[in-house]
């Protein structure tokens, strides 16, 4: 996937998540089983094409820790971590630099997009991860910052993965 002077930091949002109550969020809300059902068929699509993360590292919340085990359980990752860093409202980018050559992140919008969108330079807003969809950067390695030194190789609906 990589040379070795490149990272692959994949980006994936949690699945479809059960409702907001009284329109607030909740860290405690789980998939719903079609949210289940569409990323597990978006995973097992991406470990069908040979995607393979060396580290996974997920927000805390419930849906997205849902997310990574299934990511885990189809073969793209090992065990997952968690990270506070990756909370709604969160900096991601206090996770860099990553030591190994792919990393697979699980978290929420509008964060993977907007940490998508700064690393290939491209203005807030001109990204948008769909529920269970999939984004892949490759970044340099050895770069003194990563802010508009990435590469964006893939940005996926869920329907384009889906089996």
């Amino acid at each position: 996937m990589c040379s070795s002077t490149w990272v692959d930091l994949f980006l994936f949002r949690h699945g479809i998540a059960q409702e907001r109550m009284d329109g607030l969020d909740h860290p405690d809300r789980s998939l719903t089983l079609r949210g289940r059902q569409r990323t597990a068929a978006v995973v097992n699509h991406l470990a069908q094409l040979g995607v393979r993360a060396e580290r996974l590292i997920s927000s805390p919340y419930v849906r997205a820790l849902e997310t990574a085990w299934l990511a885990h359980r189809a073969g793209l990752a090992p065990l997952p971590e968690v990270s506070d860093w990756l909370v709604p409202g969160g900096d991601p980018q206090a996770l860099f630099p990553f030591q190994e050559r792919s990393v697979l992140l699980v978290g929420h919008e509008p964060d993977l997009s907007s940490l998508a969108a700064v690393l290939i330079g491209a203005p807030a807003g001109a990204l948008r991860l769909r529920k269970a969809g999939w984004l892949h950067l490759q970044l340099p390695a050895d770069a003194a910052t990563w802010r508009g030194a990435a590469r964006l190789e893939l940005l996926l609906r869920p329907g384009a993965l889906q089996g």
